[in-house]
């Protein structure tokens, strides 16, 4: 094995002598994509629960009256109690496990329940105050019981993510005194009414989101059997091992090892850990949700369940005549695994020919495999260059049999032919392709399978190569027609919606959602008729200057000349973009784009961009820090809460010394920045040796800033307001910075939001904050769209995009 360091694990074997497994070294900690899964489907959850309890109000209170009456009735003696043993009992139990897995050696786990900790004491607190500051005042009821109680309380929570973090769960005695730790602090709480029934069922949904959510970034100890366990389940089978070498896992990640026996046979073994089993999940269970399909397979299986299957598969398979490395046998390799043992076959995958290797006949014998397996109902559902294998005979052998299908529908035995016809047409062109299929299925097969040729219903690889080649379905299609020309092509629904309507309307029912409660309360039409029309006017004239002083400060950062004129022009199309592209990401792709067609080489147009945008956050910062200073002590506190600002920093710190002690995280991250920094210092150096481009850079950014300020100040006077410049300047640069940061188009919602708060806490009433927060956003972002479309479509037509 090439490139990889490599161990040899030395086993005793009764009567032979030492077996050497020559396999990489395996690492001390992974990260369990189940994990990972299992912190997506608590934030789900989390969703849920919210939703849910504003859905069902009634219920809920009705509950919360329950529980109360029920436990304020127990003596004061068994409340008293249930508090102090309660209390004691959910800081004792972690503290005793935590004791108990030092004198063990196994500090790692403990430390990773510390951070969880802290980190679910961070989370519980944010969230919580963000909920009831800023979240509806049904939730804020629901939470808090309009009582002063904590929303998610800020002890169980922690416990709760320590708990999940080291494991607790796979430890029944130890899970046993958790729970009841748990169960009867909570009695206490409720007797004492300090929490609600909402409160704790997001404090308990938040601790184990915050506890996976560690766990996967910090990973766990490695569990997976090595090379000597995999032979000794091999002797169990009654195989007798004298050499194993680890080769290339499989697509799906599983292990494989090319066993030597003892007789000169050699076998092919593939283990299957239990740590993978959920690996890919999403993408599986995205394309379950995408496409309608037949299949029976589910998304999910469990360790045995993917035994069974991949050995039925197999024995299916060799009872149709179809050629594939014969299955030997299975077995379990402890509790974390299982094997598969397969007769060893020279052979390579077909992805390593050339095109000229691909003759009539290794086509035909492909489809001929392809048939014998159609013949029993049998579906392959992954042919690809990778699972069809040729040995030095060129006869064809069909591997990767787990993904199959048996007993299979019309649908998927079709898929398989529409599969296949688009890998070979990426080969050897469409005609070849057809027509070698057609020799061995016919013609009506091929008929039947032509309404699925369509991208979405291809593997991964053959995907991408269609969409480069977008001429392939389309010659494939025109090809069959060619060979049955009165074929009647019933159309195929494969997709159940595509995915950009369902991430706009996601994005739509956010924006919705966030815009709503504001308009609801402002008559939009009095907005536009009610404002002093001179100050609107100069709000317009400022917001025009902010394309002028973009265009200066993208000037400024490109040392090659630019148009003045043309460059307005990209600014102004920009403003397009913002309508299906997060505010941050629109200007940007213009930027780059209309540097490259400027002549500038893609490194360095991305430099330049890069430079222009690290130089406007230190200044946005700086203006910032300048504004809020000369806001005075007034403005400045009410903007942030003390104590929650120490809590964010605290979790930045904390966050910070994670990325730094994760070895993996800390060269993600200084990858990232050494990467950003390769590029855009030297065009800092470049830009920096010009006096004019300096003045234009920074000029322009600061130009920038203040015509958006001054924007700003002009709605809120025509509404008749009355707040300082440099308050306005704190509250726009703030409301930017977290639209700049939200993933919907243009900021929508987060910045009305973000703005009409900062104005409202500046001391402006709230219609009149609101109202200048729209006037503001009609002339930045609503006004420039359709000149903004003028532009993209100009510079489309001169190919300067």
């Amino acid at each position: 094995m090439r490139g990889i360091k490599e161990q040899d694990i030395t086993l005793d074997t009764p009567g032979q002598g030492a077996v050497l497994v020559v396999e990489p070294l395996l690492p001390q900690r992974i990260r369990r994509p189940s994990d990972a899964l299992r912190f997506l489907l608590t934030l789900l959850a989390l969703a849920a629960v919210i939703l849910m309890a504003l859905a069902l109000q009634r219920t809920l209170n009705g509950l919360e009256t329950d529980v109360q009456a029920g436990t304020t009735r127990a003596p004061d003696v068994l409340s008293a109690a249930a508090g102090l043993l309660g209390g004691v009992s959910v800081l004792i139990v972690p503290v005793a496990f935590a004791v108990e897995r030092v004198f063990h050696r196994d500090g790692m786990r403990v430390t990773q329940g510390l951070i969880a900790a802290i980190l679910a004491l961070l989370v519980s607190y944010v969230l919580g105050e963000s909920l009831v500051h800023s979240g509806p005042a049904d939730l804020k009821q629901l939470l808090t019981g309009g009582r002063d109680v904590e929303p998610l309380n800020t002890v169980l929570t922690p416990a709760i993510a320590y708990a999940t973090a080291v494991r607790m769960g796979r430890r029944p005695n130890w899970r046993a005194l958790m729970w009841v730790a748990l169960a009867l602090d909570v009695f206490a709480l409720f007797t004492a009414t300090k929490v609600t029934a909402l409160g704790v069922i997001m404090t308990y949904v938040v601790g184990l989101a915050v506890g996976f959510g560690t766990l996967y970034g910090i990973g766990s100890a490695n569990t997976r059997p090595p090379g000597s366990a995999v032979l000794a389940a091999l002797r169990k089978l009654g195989f007798m091992p004298v050499s194993a070498r680890r080769v290339e896992d499989d697509s799906s990640g599983s292990r494989r090892y090319l066993v030597g026996l003892v007789d000169d046979r050699r076998i092919d073994v593939t283990v299957l850990d239990r740590d993978r089993q959920v690996a890919g999940v999403v993408y599986r269970l995205w394309r379950r949700f995408l496409l309608n399909n037949e299949t029976r397979r589910r998304a999910i299986r469990s360790l045995r369940a993917e035994l069974e299957r991949e050995a039925l598969m197999a024995y299916a398979a060799q009872a149709a005549g179809v050629r594939l490395p014969r299955l030997l046998g299975t077995s379990e390799v402890g509790t974390e695994a299982a094997l598969l043992a397969y007769e060893h076959v020279d052979t390579r995958p077909v992805s390593d020919l050339r095109d000229e290797d691909f003759d009539d006949e290794l086509l035909e014998r492909m489809w001929e495999q392809v048939r014998l397996l159609h013949a029993h109902r049998l579906a392959h559902r992954h042919l690809t260059g990778e699972s069809i294998h040729v040995d030095a005979e060129r006869n064809v052998y069909l591997v990767d049999a787990r993904s199959g299908e048996i007993a299979a529908g019309d649908l998927l035995l079709r898929l398989d032919i529409a599969q296949l016809l688009a890998y070979l047409g990426t080969r050897v062109g469409a005609e070849r392709s057809v027509r070698s299929a057609a020799k061995v299925l016919g013609e009506n097969t091929l008929a039947g399978a032509m309404p699925l040729l369509q991208r979405v219903a291809l593997s991964r690889d053959t995907r991408t190569a269609a969409r480069r080649d977008r001429r392939l379905l389309p010659a494939i299609r025109e090809q069959i027609t060619a060979l049955k020309p009165q074929v009647e092509v019933e159309e195929v629904r494969l997709e159940r919606f595509r995915p950009q309507t369902l991430v706009t309307i996601i994005l739509s029912v956010i924006a919705a959602y966030l815009l709503l409660p504001q308009l609801s309360k402002v008559n939009l039409v009095s907005v536009v008729t009610t404002a002093n029309w001179a100050w609107s006017g100069a709000a317009l004239a400022a917001a025009a200057l902010s394309y002028v002083a973009a265009a200066i400060l993208l000037r400024g950062f490109v040392p090659e000349p630019l148009p003045l004129g043309r460059t307005i022009l990209a600014q102004l199309a920009g403003s397009f973009v913002k309508l299906v592209a997060p505010a941050a990401v629109g200007g940007v792709a213009i930027n780059t784009r209309y540097l490259q067609k400027r002549g500038l080489p893609p490194g360095a147009a991305v430099a330049s961009v890069g430079a222009s945008q690290l130089v406007g956050l230190a200044m946005h910062i700086m203006m910032l820090l300048l504004f809020g200073y000369l806001t005075g002590t007034q403005a400045a506190p009410s903007l942030t809460p003390s104590r929650g600002l120490l809590m964010v920093l605290l979790g930045v710190a904390v966050l910070f010394l994670i990325i730094l002690a994760v070895r993996p995280l800390r060269r993600l991250v200084t990858s990232r920045v050494r990467a950003m920094f390769s590029g855009v210092i030297p065009r800092l150096l470049d830009v920096v040796q010009s006096p004019k481009k300096v003045f234009e850079a920074v000029g322009g950014t600061m130009l920038l800033t203040l015509s958006f300020v001054i924007c700003l100040e002009a709605c809120v006077q025509a509404f008749g307001g009355s707040a300082s410049f440099t308050a306005v300047a704190v509250v726009f640069l703030a409301g930017n910075a977290i639209g700049s940061a939200a993933p919907t188009p243009g900021g929508l919602g987060a910045v009305e939001a973000s703005l009409s708060l900062g104005l409202t806490v500046a001391g402006l009433p709230y219609t009149v904050a609101t109202s200048a927060v729209l006037l503001f956003r009609l002339m930045t972002f609503w006004l420039p769209v359709l000149p903004g479309w003028a532009s993209f479509a100009y510079l489309q037509r001169q190919n300067a995009l």
